[in-house]
């Protein structure tokens, strides 16, 4: 949404913007889930499998992905959005959840329990898993109104160094904070001996790295152009945010 309207865009694009939310939302059931990271809260509630059992849990995840979808073509046609257009959209919006993205991270997440992994190896599982997603929301916007292709890669750019910055904050977060603050389990990836960047890189250093990488972010608005408030003020909340 800020995209869209950091590029001119006057329509109303929160109904659009929805199919990223479904997507993360079928992430999020899902990777509850007692085969994936097994969690009892999320957002200081009982997460969805706890209140609803795994059969409930399982399918209500598959079928938000095809919801996405129906919410997509909706909301693009709210803004009179070209097929071509859509088309592009779609195929952006689920190669970021696809085996190219969130659910291939999720893979070389599990794989990773208890092993000890380089930055590159850290940051290649953290691109797909959590930066694809936040990425091709930001493309999304930009393709929304008809943005040339030099500055949908600016802004993937964008996206994808804000989602790294992202992950390192929730690595920090969960070794520091509190269930209470965090709304789901804090601990959580130590006593699953995940690999994290809080415990390859240290705290301090993990912290610069996330700062920097705010840095390379507002650096590809800077070179497209994009003269944005809000986007710098998002791009550097990720090392302020506490949950």
């Amino acid at each position: 949404m800020a995209v869209y309207r950091a590029l001119g865009g006057t329509g109303d694009i929160a109904p659009l913007a929805a199919a990223v939310e479904v997507v993360h939302c079928y992430s999020l059931v899902h990777d509850d889930l007692p085969c994936m990271d097994d969690d009892d809260l999320r957002r200081g509630r009982p997460t969805t499998h706890r209140q609803f059992g795994v059969e409930v849990a399982t399918e209500a995840g598959y079928r938000m992905i095809p919801l996405a979808g129906r919410v997509l073509v909706a909301g693009a046609a709210l803004l009179g959005l070209e097929r071509g257009v859509v088309g592009a959209m779609a195929a952006e919006l689920f190669g970021a959840a696809g085996v190219r993205g969130m659910i291939g991270g999720q893979m070389l997440d599990l794989e990773a329990e208890g092993r000890s992994l380089t930055q590159d190896e850290l940051e290649r599982m953290h691109r797909a898993k959590t930066g694809a997603l936040i990425a091709a929301a930001a493309v999304l916007g930009a393709r929304a109104t008809g943005a040339d292709e030099t500055r949908v890669a600016a802004l993937r750019g964008y996206g994808e160094e804000i989602g790294l910055a992202f992950q390192i904050a929730d690595d920090l977060l969960d070794a520091s904070g509190s269930s209470a603050e965090l709304g789901k389990t804090a601990g959580k990836d130590a006593r699953q001996h995940k690999a994290t960047f809080a415990t390859a890189l240290g705290p301090d250093a993990a912290r610069a790295e996330a700062a920097r990488r705010v840095t390379r972010a507002v650096d590809h608005l800077r070179r497209a152009r994009v003269d944005s408030t809000l986007l710098v003020e998002l791009a550097h909340f990720m090392l302020e945010r506490r949950s």
